[in-house]
């Protein structure tokens, strides 16, 4: 990746931003037009490069709260009821 290329990302303003993450989502651009796999793959790039730069890790993009455990056990089996 570019000097160039991150340095444009972390300029992008957020509005351009959600712009992109609503893109997408719906698999379109505001205009209406499908968004192309090469589309989807750099407009996901961006997205996630300009996450690592301006957002706190547990709301980033694909982000998976991984939580923690009650106890330092695992909770008992149950067996399997076959019908």
């Amino acid at each position: 990746m570019s000097k160039n290329y991150e340095e444009a990302i972390k300029a992008m303003p957020v509005e351009l931003y959600q712009r992109m993450v609503d893109a997408l989502a719906l698999g379109k651009w505001p205009d209406g037009r499908e968004l192309t796999e090469q589309q989807r793959t750099q407009t996901m790039d961006a997205v996630i490069l300009w996450g690592q730069l301006h957002l706190p890790e547990d709301q980033r993009i694909g982000y998976i709260d991984k939580g923690s455990k009650a106890g330092s056990s695992c909770d008992d089996p149950l067996p399997l009821k076959w019908t």
